[in-house]
């Protein structure tokens, strides 16, 4: 299994919130390209944040972005 365009999407959407705070959320606008409205929308579908333009994230969505973070790190150095 390989990662997808919308897996991409999804994982850099995630990265966008900020996890030192849990108290801290995200909007996607309107104007936002499409790609990111859908991507938001799915993490919504998931469980993964609160609502369906952001929000914060869930829990599972906290574990998730964590995750995320941490490979990019690691593909990183």
């Amino acid at each position: 299994m390989k990662y997808t365009q919308e897996h991409l999407s999804e994982l850099n959407l995630l990265l966008q919130f900020d996890l030192s705070s849990s108290a801290t959320g995200i909007k996607v606008h309107n104007d936002a390209s499409e790609e990111m409205q859908a991507a938001v929308q799915r993490l919504y579908s998931k469980g993964l944040c609160t609502l369906p333009d952001g929000g914060y994230l869930t829990d599972e969505g906290i574990e998730v972005a964590e995750h995320a973070d941490r490979i990019l790190r690691v593909l990183s150095s």
